[in-house]
């Protein structure tokens, strides 16, 4: 068995051709989308991904304003341009590039976003929306992940899932979200025992714990369908996933690679987010 890959780099650009015409459409009235995106220090890796979503914003007709702050800035600071983002009715979504410098806290960062504005789906509000199934900003890897399922036409309800990681980005919202489509589902993390017995009888796979190549072929059901949301470097330096590749394809039905699988969709789900926030507001 060969996997059929599942091209996040395409899927995502048909889903910025929609943003795009609805912002199209907004701005036709007078409401251009706009999305504040804000990084703080010069973290290379951030930097890049800060870059590709300013980019992915241009292309789909949404306004991005990319503020840079100094690595030194205070958390203070820091959430009083936040408050004033939240008061300005020409940004209907706010992003705080993570991760911060040591001397701010994160999750204050997260919380003084108003949950109208959380494009990213981090804010209590949104967990809490998804927990209890109502409408809220759903966290843009999770929700592209979905969209990945939804388009390889992988039937969810009964479907054992296994989703390997348990961080409130990632492993917890994945789960939430494929419960809600009625699947059954399991957690595993760094303290499962025997993760193999857990991933050989699932139908989907999304690993998401940050271990290069930790889930390889011999640990899967053939046919399974394999998400990898890892992003790691292996001993050369090399970048690849959490799944090792090469193994797991000869034995999943889809598979996603590294790069061009699930790190496009994340940004084309931001830009989902954010013309949502637009057309509420």
């Amino acid at each position: 068995m060969t996997a059929h890959i599942l091209d996040g780099a395409s899927l995502a650009r048909s889903i910025r051709a929609e943003v795009g015409r609805r912002a199209a459409e907004l701005s036709a009235h007078g409401r251009q989308p706009g999305l504040a995106v804000l990084l703080v220090g010069d973290d290379p890796a951030s930097t890049v991904y800060v870059r590709n979503k300013v980019k992915d914003c241009e292309e789909s007709g949404i306004r991005s304003l990319l503020e840079r702050m100094p690595a030194s800035t205070t958390e203070s600071a820091l959430l009083s341009r936040i408050r004033a983002l939240n008061a300005d009715p020409a940004i209907h979504g706010i992003l705080v590039q993570l991760p911060l410098p040591a001397q701010i806290d994160a999750r204050k960062v997260i919380e003084t976003i108003a949950p109208d504005k959380d494009v990213d789906g981090f804010h209590v509000a949104s967990a809490g929306a998804l927990m209890t199934g109502q409408r809220g900003f759903l966290p843009c890897t999770p929700y592209g992940v979905m969209k990945m399922l939804e388009f390889a036409g992988t039937p969810l309800a009964g479907a054992e899932a296994v989703v390997i990681g348990r961080s409130n980005i990632v492993g917890k919202p994945q789960a939430l979200l494929l419960l809600q489509a009625d699947a059954t589902v399991t957690i595993c993390h760094s303290r499962t025992r025997n993760l193999a017995e857990h991933t050989r009888r699932a139908d989907i796979v999304v690993a998401a714990v940050g271990r290069a190549r930790m889930l390889t072929g011999d640990m899967l059901k053939p046919g399974a369908v394999v998400i990898d949301v890892g992003m790691n470097r292996d001993a050369q330096g090399k970048l690849c996933g959490d799944v090792d590749f090469d193994s797991a394809a000869k034995v999943a039905g889809w598979i996603t690679p590294v790069p061009g699988g699930v790190g496009p969709m994340t940004r084309a789900m931001l830009l989902v987010n954010t013309i949502e926030a637009a057309e509420r507001a």
